[in-house]
């Protein structure tokens, strides 16, 4: 097993692989697609979103600066993330995604801690997310991966009213599990106050 998370293990029947074999980038679609219509109403313009996200990652990606992974639950896909380049100097966290039927696994833990492994390790200074409010759980395991928030802001996308947030690790400090304070709206997440 490999550690996800504190407190938090990669189960043996679970793998993450490099994205690439066939069928991954139309599963990657489907699956945003499918599951955030079934949970939270959005509209096919958010699957729409992620098919141009995938489409430019597959004819475009840099293979020293960008990479992405699918997990798989007894030899089925089940997660994904990608790591892009937003600039020179900054990485950006995108489309991750656990099936419903493989959270609690820690597999959404392992695939941020490998986008962010590989973020470390080609050179880029920090990395930044952004993300809407009624993903709580993803807010959680990125703040436990040492991201803060950094900007919050109502729109209306995904035919939602939503709350988008940015969040950003900056690659070369350490994690930190400093004080926290209650995520706006909640009392469920908790934010670690900047450094």
């Amino acid at each position: 097993m490999c550690q996800c998370g504190k407190g938090e293990e990669l189960r043996s029947d679970v793998a993450v692989r490099p994205l690439g074999e066939p069928g991954d980038l139309g599963w990657v679609v489907m699956a945003h697609g499918e599951i955030y219509a079934r949970e939270f109403g959005w509209d096919t313009t958010f699957e729409a979103l992620v098919a141009r996200i995938v489409a430019d990652y597959a004819a475009t990606h840099d293979p020293e600066r960008e990479a992405a992974w699918v997990a798989e639950a007894e030899g089925r896909r089940v997660g994904c993330v990608f790591c892009v380049a937003k600039d020179e100097t900054t990485a950006q966290l995108r489309i991750l995604l656990v099936d419903p039927s493989a959270r609690g696994l820690g597999m959404g833990s392992e695939l941020v801690r490998r986008c962010v492994n590989f973020a470390r390790a080609a050179g880029y200074s920090r990395i930044v997310l952004w993300t809407n409010d009624p993903l709580v759980a993803a807010a959680r395991i990125y703040l436990a991966a040492g991201f803060r928030l950094v900007d919050e802001k109502p729109h209306r996308s995904f035919g939602a009213d939503l709350v988008g947030r940015t969040y950003q690790l900056d690659l070369g400090a350490p994690v930190s599990y400093g004080a926290a304070r209650p995520l706006s709206g909640t009392g469920e997440v908790y934010l670690k106050d900047p450094p």
